[in-house]
């Protein structure tokens, strides 16, 4: 090989014992710590917040390096797929008006929550999920699930949010869509013994509720989708899961600084904690 190619024998094999340089080094580790975070984080995360991540690691990498070496890698983020409205405000209950606005932004927890409804396909037939999400931090404060979509479904999840959560004293603003579940009479009576004020989108407008159904294009997108659940127990274990030990303290959000909803809030209430002591 060396004398068709012209190499001397003693230049052959200093190039194969020498050592890489320390650019290929870094990239050799930053592609194993990619891989990792890509496998962590169900193989959702695209470079935005696997740079972060890698920041966060104390890493100092540029996003445009961490996209070619996903790139040399294969690993991609999965698509979403399109919207789809599943809301049935075709009832005769009254309808809130819609206080939130699109104000999708709060300067503390517990001051704007906003709700919605989804669907997840099991063999078994759907299974409903109600979730709650404070708009501060973006965690998901209550959650329920069930077989139905009776009003039982959504008083769940409020019922979970008001026994981890205190309102602010002034009052919490509760948005939702005009589905019938929180339209509904329990729903309400509800809302106002917990001192909540009710509001809801505007007719056949998705971007009104826009926080919740963001949630839920991530919770399919990088979980539902890639699975296939057997039985409506197993999709509720596995969406709990997701919720409570992957969504709320460890996804980071691009809304709130690239941290998880847990840690944004830990964040602030230190934050709080020193200024009131100083």
């Amino acid at each position: 090989m060396c004398r068709v190619l012209q190499v001397s024998k003693s230049g052959y094999y200093v190039w194969r014992h020498r050592k890489p340089c320390t650019r290929t080094q870094e990239n050799q580790i930053l592609s194993q710590q990619i891989h990792q975070i890509h496998v962590t984080s169900h193989q959702t995360y695209g470079s935005p917040r696997i740079q972060a991540s890698l920041v966060a690691q104390g890493f100092q990498v540029s996003r445009q390096r961490v996209v070619r070496l996903m790139a040399k890698l294969g690993i991609s983020a999965r698509p979403r797929r399109k919207f789809r409205v599943t809301t049935d405000s075709e009832h005769p209950l009254p309808i809130a008006e819609n206080l939130l606005n699109r104000h999708f932004t709060t300067p503390e927890p517990d001051r704007a929550w906003v709700a919605d409804i989804t669907y997840v396909w099991t063999a078994e037939g759907w299974l409903y999920l109600a979730v709650i999400l404070d708009l501060f931090s973006r965690r998901v404060v209550g959650w329920s699930m069930a077989e139905h979509l009776r009003s039982e479904l959504v008083l769940g999840a409020l019922k979970a949010a008001l026994g981890q959560r205190i309102p602010a004293s002034t009052g919490i603003v509760f948005h939702s869509d005009r589905g019938s579940q929180y339209a509904s009479e329990d729903y309400q009576a509800a809302l106002q013994a917990a001192g909540i004020t009710c509001s809801m989108s505007r007719r056949a407008n998705c971007w009104d509720n826009a926080v919740a159904e963001s949630f839920f294009g991530t919770l399919k997108t990088e979980f539902i989708y890639a699975q296939t659940f057997s039985t409506r127990a197993i999709a509720k274990t596995s969406i709990a899961q997701w919720i409570e030990v992957f969504y709320n303290r460890q996804r980071l959000h691009s809304t709130i600084g690239y941290v998880s909803p847990v840690q944004f809030e830990e964040n602030y209430w230190s934050t709080l904690k020193q200024t009131l002591s100083a």
